[in-house]
């Protein structure tokens, strides 16, 4: 599996591109703002040919460039319903702080909207694209519709899992935004984090990859779960 990654934006947010290898169809996870330029070099580069874009979730660092990023290549785009509405909303789900830097970085006008072509995501699906069979779990808590997708493991290939903004390197999604739940945050750690082999590489929304056997051991989310951390966590 060709995994390349680069943090864009003034949020530093991780763009993923997966594919099987070099010269095939790819995915895009989360083309945030100024991502278009690290797309285009990693399909050149490599080859590729973008057949569609996966949102993680439905912050507007994740999603700035979706539109722009579809409608060039004439790709879908898929999101879990519940995120949805921050497409065309994209203040509802953000800090007052954000928002203000919004309308500085934009003057006000920032462009939001769906792509052309708009799938939505549903717990539990297997999505196969690009050669890639994608298991999707949805993970609320640091917005609705969070989800992660999850590549099993094959003999000698690690498990991957492309976490968004539930868990990062030493942290988690902050759920202290419209539409944050930390409970619910916790019941995803706890049912769709750590049941995971140790040796499941994570592909975060912010920050280094990491693994689950690293996070199980090292994470304070993680090893004390049952205490429910007060802290806010990371993300937008």
């Amino acid at each position: 599996m060709l995994v390349v990654g680069f943090p864009a934006g003034p949020w530093g947010t991780n763009c993923w591109v997966l594919a099987t290898g070099p010269g095939q169809e790819c995915l895009i996870v989360d083309p945030g703002k100024d991502s278009a330029p690290g797309i285009e070099e990693a399909v050149e580069e490599h080859g590729l040919r973008p057949v569609a874009v996966l949102l993680t979730h439905g912050h507007i660092d994740h999603v700035w460039s979706v539109v722009p990023v579809c409608g060039a290549r004439g790709i879908p785009a898929y999101i879990h319903p519940r995120d949805r509405g921050m497409l065309e909303d994209p203040l509802s789900g953000i800090s007052p702080e954000t928002g203000r830097m919004l309308a500085t970085m934009t003057g006000g006008r920032l462009q939001a909207g769906e792509p052309e072509d708009l799938r939505l995501l549903e717990d539990g699906a297997t999505i196969s694209l690009a050669g890639l069979d994608l298991s999707v779990d949805h993970a609320p808590g640091h917005t609705p519709g969070s989800v992660m997708f999850r590549r099993p493991g094959s003999g000698e290939v690690a498990p991957v899992l492309v976490s968004g903004d539930v868990l990062f390197e030493g942290s988690i999604g902050r759920t202290d935004l419209p539409g944050g739940d930390h409970q619910q945050m916790l019941a995803s750690l706890a049912t769709r984090i750590l049941p995971l082999a140790d040796d499941t590489v994570v592909l975060p929304g912010h920050g280094g990859s990491t693994t689950i056997g690293r996070e199980r051991v090292a994470n304070p989310y993680l090893t004390a779960i049952s205490d429910a951390p007060q802290a806010p966590g990371r993300g937008l």
